[in-house]
């Protein structure tokens, strides 16, 4: 079978396969960055922690996942410190059904502030409630009478 052949059959199945949910041991978590090799550091909200996934070899240059993507996984038992294979990469479709079923919150809280960007205030986010009035005015302590 062709590469190309192949991308079309796995994405086909991706898309058009019924997806209900998690099923036995399956968890769905979200990853956090890729680390080489067919690695994905996740995060897993159920157990607050962080630990890789591996990419399955039908997955491999046929299905791309980026940072802040859900993935659903299934523990490996002999992992120590791989410790799921992906399943299913979630679609926004399999998004809009986890949030009506109530499988995710929307928690966004999690998701670091990008430091690569400066923090920009503007005008409205400045407060005019200064209402103080213990401070002295520096306008008041000046004498211009000479």
């Amino acid at each position: 079978m062709s590469r190309a052949t192949k991308r079309k059959h796995v994405q086909k199945e991706m898309l058009t396969a019924e997806w209900n949910g998690p099923i036995d041991d399956q968890r769905i978590v979200r990853i956090v960055a890729g680390r080489g090799n067919n690695l994905h550091e996740v995060f897993s909200v159920e157990d607050n922690e962080t630990f890789l996934v591996s990419m399955p070899a039908k997955f491999r240059r046929n299905v791309w996942v980026k940072r802040n993507d859900y993935v659903v996984i299934e523990p490996i038992a002999e992992g120590d410190k791989v410790r799921g294979e992906i399943v299913r990469v979630l679609t926004k479709d399999d998004m809009k059904l986890m949030k009506q079923k109530g499988w995710k919150k929307d928690d966004n809280c999690d998701i670091e502030a990008n430091t690569n960007r400066p923090v920009v205030t503007t005008i409205s986010d400045l407060s005019c409630t200064d209402t103080d009035t213990d401070h002295d005015d520096p306008s008041e302590d000046t004498d211009y009478s000479s």
